[in-house]
């Protein structure tokens, strides 16, 4: 079995937390902007830092969204990742929801997948 690629990712502010986070995928998930190939089921190993937090959160998980270079309607090249059923994506998840909970109470706003 493959080693999964590490992916260190550092999101800036909430908005742009927002614009990456995927709860309409089972266990929740993230957008990753990248020009790396990958193929859907990949495993994939994401440290995120999100600006005002210390913490680095590790999430495991893996590749369930492609989006292309050169996709339609200017959207960022990327993959979706799907946050693995452990703790560590339970606490990923926890936190990423608290910090953004006032996005999430409106979501007519356009995002890097939906």
């Amino acid at each position: 079995m493959a080693q999964p690629t590490i992916l260190s990712v550092t999101i800036a502010d909430k908005e742009a937390l927002y614009q990456a986070y995927m709860p309409f995928v089972t266990g929740s998930g993230l957008f990753i902007q990248s020009n790396r190939e990958f193929n859907l089921g990949d495993e994939v190993f994401v440290l995120l830092t999100l600006a005002d937090i210390e913490e680095r959160l590790p999430i495991p998980g893996k590749v369930v969204w492609i989006t292309p270079q050169g996709a339609q309607g200017a959207r960022k090249a990327g993959i979706g990742i799907q946050f693995a059923d452990t703790p560590e994506c339970t606490h990923a998840r926890t936190v990423i929801d608290a910090h953004i909970a006032a996005q999430l109470q409106r979501p007519d706003r356009r995002t890097h997948t939906m």
